[in-house]
């Protein structure tokens, strides 16, 4: 028989959960030819090692573990470009999608009347009722609308993971991707040119079958992330313009502190060795750097967040390690030009601009591990 479809599954800490899904994927897909690629990104709960173990069983299955990359929608389109198969679908390895769809799909994409097929969440039909996150619900609904002004289609769920094409038609594109966040069908809609027929298949969008979700904070701002790669990341690298709008924020920190410090304290350490502008910058400094951390764990490296106490503090005490030498020059420079006769806040940002590359080099490589 004819490979026909091939099944994209991007796991992390999905090893409990790969078993019974291959045998979902067997009764669904019962006449049809295909072959699943687990695109795991190292996870450290032995995922790969469980899709190596039943590959050894089911010839169907094919591995690929990543080392030292990571991102849903990457391993999406990495794993869709590894596949002979003239058909490609992408969907998540929790169970949350219902491979009952994927015939259907596979039968609309072989007619030749659609290009591309996808399962909706919101459309006539669905249901989110088993997800029981109605805060994601809202964060959804709220990122497809802002997903149908860019990608000008009237679809109900844009943000989907769980849809269908022809091969070619990604093979085509796939060097236009981004490859940033999660949302990998956005990419797609927003970067293929030729217009795209495309059905819709409603789904009952199930819980989570074992361990926890990593999606369920930012489903906004990863839909922003993606937006801004495709249009500026050619210009300024994605990561670095993340971690620069954060350390905007820091910013407005860094000078609230200080400004209240220099209002309380700026009088009285005249004729000081250690002027208060110093003791006030340095302690800004640090207020902000433990914002910026925490703002960055939960956002910039969403797909490597820090959980639990422990790891937090650890977290930190890297990140301001691989800062201080940042630190040392964001006073320093700020403090030779305040006694070079330049005002206390101009002199405060150039300190802060100056620390922030070095921050953002080492802390994207030894905090969060490396990363592009």
């Amino acid at each position: 028989m004819t490979l026909r479809l091939a099944i994209i599954l991007p796991t992390y800490n999905e090893r409990s959960n790969l078993a019974s899904l291959v045998a979902r994927l067997g009764e669904a897909l019962e006449g049809i030819e295909w072959e699943a690629i687990i695109v795991d990104d190292h996870s450290p709960d032995g995922t790969a090692d469980e899709a190596r173990k039943l590959a050894l069983a089911d010839s169907r299955l094919r591995v690929i573990e990543r080392i030292g990359r990571r991102g849903l929608a990457s391993a999406a389109i990495e794993g869709m470009c590894a596949t002979a198969a003239p058909v490609v679908a992408v969907m998540d390895a929790d169970h949350q999608h219902d491979p009952a769809l994927l015939s259907g799909m596979l039968d609309a994409i072989e007619s030749g009347e659609y290009d591309l097929a996808y399962a909706s969440r919101f459309c006539e039909g669905a249901s989110t009722d088993a997800w029981n996150r109605p805060h994601r619900v809202k964060a959804s609904s709220l990122a497809n609308r802002l997903a149908r002004k860019v990608t000008g289609m009237e679809l109900s769920d844009p943000m989907s993971g769980y849809f269908m094409l022809r091969a070619a038609t990604l093979r085509a594109d796939a060097h236009r991707l981004s490859g940033v966040g999660f949302k990998i069908l956005l990419d797609i809609l927003a970067t293929v040119d030729a217009p795209l027929r495309i059905k819709e298949f409603p789904l009952a969008f199930a819980a989570r079958a074992e361990g926890e979700s990593k999606l369920d904070r930012a489903v906004v701002f990863e839909f922003l992330v993606g937006l801004y790669d495709k249009w500026l990341g050619r210009f300024i690298p994605t990561r670095f313009a993340l971690f620069g709008t954060i350390g905007a924020a820091g910013v407005v920190v860094h000078m609230a502190v200080l400004s209240v410090y220099l209002s309380i304290f700026g009088g009285s350490l005249k004729g000081h060795l250690v002027s208060a502008f110093e003791i006030g910058q340095t302690l800004a400094a640090l207020v902000a750097m433990t914002f910026n951390f925490l703002l960055n764990n939960a956002l910039t490296y969403a797909d490597k967040r820090l959980a639990g106490f422990l790891a937090l503090v650890r977290g930190w005490a890297k990140f301001a390690l691989t800062c201080s030498v940042g630190l040392l020059a964001n006073v320093g420079a700020a403090a030779v030009l305040v006694r070079f006769g330049f005002h206390e806040y101009p002199a405060a940002l150039a300190g802060i601009v100056i620390g922030s590359v070095w921050n953002y080099a080492l802390s994207s490589r030894f905090v969060w591990g490396r990363y592009s």
